[in-house]
């Protein structure tokens, strides 16, 4: 009877084991499918380190004097390709979007 007690122990730990270590292989595996995509922001970046990219402050000291002194609020920038997307709210409450190419600081597109 003691055997059999010992027996239904070792094969309870044995199957114990295993399922731990295949719950930590999932684990393993399943977190770089769980990690967050990069922002906007590490993109820019890594452009601007690799030299893809001019500097951000660079870019909007280009565009603020061929947009105006209507701008209200800086709605914050993001990079698309190789094109950053800069939102602006006008002191009427106008929407601007202005595009610009990220290496050139050249704009591309501006809405109105």
């Amino acid at each position: 009877m003691l055997c059999a007690i010992s027996r239904f122990k070792r094969v309870n730990m044995n199957l114990l084991r295993t399922l731990v270590a295949a719950a930590f292989a999932v684990g393993l595996t399943a977190s770089p499918a769980l990690a967050d995509p990069p922002r906007d922001a590490d993109r820019a970046f890594r452009a601007t380190k690799e030299g893809r990219s001019m500097p951000l402050p660079q870019i909007k000291r280009r565009v603020l004097p061929i947009i105006g002194d209507d701008i209200a609020v800086d709605l914050g920038p993001e990079l698309r390709g190789d094109t950053y997307r800069l939102k602006y709210i006008t002191k009427d409450g106008r929407v601007v979007w202005v595009d610009v190419d990220a290496a050139t600081g050249r704009i591309k597109r501006r809405s109105n």
